[in-house]
């Protein structure tokens, strides 16, 4: 099987769609081990599949915003008519 090289190159490893399919547990093994190749279909290149880039998520910061946010005095009291109305009373 072709796709079964180690070796690490720049360039992605070009793979007929037959052979991927007949492998694809074997190729997305590799690929989690950082191998990159093309899907062609008669020369053609219809895929490329290689590992994910690196997360760019920023590195969560506790108490960021401290200071920055303000609550209204009443946030947490249910206006009256809600209230009655959650508790099944009359208007």
């Amino acid at each position: 099987m072709r796709g079964s090289k180690r070796g690490d190159s720049a360039e992605p490893q070009r793979l007929g769609v037959r052979e991927f399919q007949g492998n694809m547990g074997d190729f997305l093994r590799q690929v989690r081990e950082g191998r990159s190749f093309l899907i062609t279909s008669r020369d053609e290149v219809l895929a490329e599949l290689r590992p994910p880039a690196a997360s760019i998520r920023p590195e969560r910061q506790p108490g960021a915003l401290r200071g920055k946010i303000c609550m209204s005095p009443d946030f947490d009291t249910l206006p009256l008519d809600l209230l009655a109305a959650m508790e099944g009373e009359a208007e």
